[in-house]
């Protein structure tokens, strides 16, 4: 009861505390965001701003490896590109079929999370991989018998999306001074694949988190939200194998959820205008990666409001208070269930302890 009461304690406590700072943050969290802006502007400029969100998306991209150095992106950042296409071309093809794309999105849970601990990628983990399934699955989801976009140009814009998040991760190598620094290898960057006994029971409780979340939102939620129930679940996991790691961050997933709803309704309106929406979503990007690092529950008050724009913009939704309120269910239910996978026993542990 004394360790319960103690780590409910320090979880509290980390809400209000502020990580050190990991080296420069400005050049990625300017990179993030000109990732998402810039088609968004271009297609917005050419009248077309459904397929500048589209490839919008490609701005996940940018997260990966953010920290590595510019020739080291130019050979890792092409399998991450790759992963995460062929997670959206799956979730296309799929997304006639709820159930199947439901169930099938357990198993992208599964081996996603088996590449991303194997390969050793680091933060920002698995969760992506859901997260493009699910969009992809939702944005080319049928609708009264007919799908309202069309898979190929999704993908086609996804793709162009990612060569330019691509492209602006090597512009340092503009530079003499980076194209001279030694570079670690390919294999050297993915080492692997290899799981020891924690990457193992990570991948474990994916697995139950996913198919618990993925369930429940099918049966008593809503079908076509099961992807971020389960991508809160897997986020609230993380990529620490200290049992007491998803009640942090559980805490901070909800915590942050719900004061970035409540962002989101204030500021929502002010998307209705084109250009204060490529805005809007740019400066939330910008911010995110700002304070990542320091904080994952502020950090969550701005990627609320920018994933929450992004889903009214793509279904046409309007009824901001309702979106808000989806989300925050959808998060306390992926949460919840990620927090609780922490206190299951890992197999074995009970007689490694007694010993």
């Amino acid at each position: 009861m004394h360790n319960a009461r103690s780590e409910l304690k320090s979880a509290l406590r980390s809400l209000f505390t502020l990580n050190p700072q990991k080296g420069p943050r400005r050049w990625i969290a300017t990179r993030a965001a000109l990732s998402m802006g810039v088609p968004l502007a271009v297609m917005t400029f050419a009248g077309r701003p459904d397929l500048g969100l589209q490839a919008g998306t490609g701005a996940f991209l940018a997260l990966f490896f953010a920290g590595a150095q510019a020739k080291e992106r130019a050979k890792v950042l092409p399998v991450m590109a790759a992963a995460l296409l062929t997670c959206a071309a799956i979730g296309t093809w799929l997304a006639p079929w709820p159930w199947i794309s439901a169930t099938v999105m357990v198993f992208v849970a599964i081996a996603g999370s088996a590449f991303a601990f194997g390969f050793r990628i680091g933060p920002p983990g698995p969760v992506f991989f859901v997260l493009m399934y699910g969009l992809a699955s939702m944005i080319t989801a049928e609708y009264d018998g007919a799908r309202r976009i069309d898979p190929l140009v999704f993908l086609t814009a996804l793709a162009s999306g990612l060569a330019f998040a691509y492209l602006l991760a090597l512009l340092p190598l503009l530079l003499p001074s980076q194209r001279t620094r030694p570079a670690r290898t390919l294999r050297e960057l993915l080492p692997g694949p290899w799981l020891g006994d924690g990457e193992g029971w990570l991948i474990a409780r994916v697995a139950v988190v996913s198919a618990a979340g993925m369930v429940v939102s099918m049966l008593w939620i809503d079908p076509g939200r099961a992807y971020w129930t389960v991508a809160a679940g897997i986020a609230v996991i993380g990529l620490s194998t200290v049992p007491t790691h998803a009640l942090s961050r559980g805490m901070h997933r909800t915590f942050g959820t719900l004061v970035g709803a409540l962002l989101y309704l204030v500021i929502a309106p002010l998307g209705a205008h084109p250009w204060v929406f490529v805005l809007l979503l740019a400066g939330l990007q910008f911010v995110i990666e700002l304070v990542v690092v320091r904080n994952y529950g502020v950090a969550l008050v701005f990627i609320t409001p920018l994933v929450l724009l992004i889903a009214g913009a793509a279904m046409g939704s309007t009824d901001h208070l309702t979106t808000a309120t989806e989300r925050l269910v959808d998060t306390a239910v992926g949460s919840a269930l990620a927090m609780a996978s922490g206190f299951l026993q890992r197999p074995g542990a009970a007689a490694r302890a007694s010993r």
